[in-house]
């Protein structure tokens, strides 16, 4: 045991990150899954109970020193923006769950670094060069071919991996801004606390279900793992180098492949495989081009 411990402590900054990067991705499989599989409850009360049991992590990361302050902010209106944006992105990705097979959503929210590229040109007013122009195009051509079943089969259902991408770059370009005077445990916290309320509102609307043991279980797990995910994914990339860790970040699509494979019986077709390929080798090409400009890197997920 005390071998362990001090192997622990031998490792370096790049592998310990590797590692929190390792526990990112199985944490967001497992999310990904729960939501599928509670499909069969209203997509509000999934919301709600997603940020309300996610909570719990946030409060261990706040400084003991700030317990009685953390919540307060110069920029409430920033915040807001993110959070609103950041539950249409979650929203979104719930939607495109329940509905596709896992392995083309996990695929498609990889074309979140596409979309971020944009959202900077149009909103920072950014200089982008031919290799970030590239790897946006190579992006979108491999989502078309992702997606192809929206065509063929008048699925549109695939649009909401789309729309995910789309807020999550305007979740990134708010993040960046916030960063820089904002600690993360500040910017967490209201984001969880809007999507919470915003779970809760549709209460007024829509026919919640008392969960079953079972569910309650499941809708735990799920809340503690989506804010887990988080906070390992950003500490990550706070330790070791993008470079090192961003190619884990997608081993998620292995994970999706054998969980829908072996859960739901779902098949990944060959242009799946192949879109998903591209988009990856597109989101890194913007990632490695953003490491080296050195700039804040946002991974697209939220």
């Amino acid at each position: 045991m005390f071998r362990i411990y001090e192997d622990i402590k031998l490792l370096t900054q790049n592998q310990i990150g590797v590692l929190y990067m390792v526990g990112s991705v199985i944490c967001f499989s497992i999310m990904d899954i729960c939501v599928k599989w509670l499909d069969y409850y209203p997509i509000g009360q999934v919301l709600f109970l997603r940020f309300f049991i996610g909570f719990i992590p946030i409060f261990f990361i706040i400084p003991k020193d700030k317990i009685f302050s953390f919540y307060k902010t110069s920029r409430p209106g920033l915040h807001a923006f993110r959070a609103i944006c950041g539950a249409l992105a979650i929203i979104a990705l719930f939607f495109g769950l329940r509905e596709l097979p896992l392995a083309d959503v996990v695929s498609l929210t990889f074309g979140g670094p596409i979309f971020v590229t944009i959202a900077s040109i149009i909103f920072l007013s950014e200089r982008v060069g031919i290799k970030r122009w590239s790897a946006v195009f190579l992006g979108f051509l491999g989502m078309l071919l992702i997606i192809q079943p929206a065509f063929i089969d008048l699925n549109y259902y695939y649009i909401t991996p789309i729309v995910f991408c789309i807020f999550f770059a305007c979740v990134a370009i708010s993040v960046r801004s916030l960063s820089k005077t904002e600690p993360n445990y500040t910017i967490a916290f209201y984001f969880t606390l809007l999507c919470t309320l915003l779970g809760l509102s549709t209460i007024l609307f829509s026919d919640w279900v008392m969960p079953t043991y079972i569910d309650f279980l499941l809708f735990f797990v799920l809340g503690l793992c989506g804010s887990v995910a988080n906070l390992l994914l950003t500490q990550s990339y706070r330790l070791a180098e993008a470079s090192l860790v961003t190619p884990i970040k997608y081993l998620s699509l292995v994970f999706a492949i054998l969980f829908g494979y072996f859960i739901w019986s779902e098949v990944p077709k060959i242009l799946t495989l192949l879109g998903a390929a591209l988009v990856i080798i597109s989101s890194l090409i913007i990632f490695m081009r953003e490491n080296k400009l050195k700039k804040q890197i946002i991974a697209p997920r939220t």
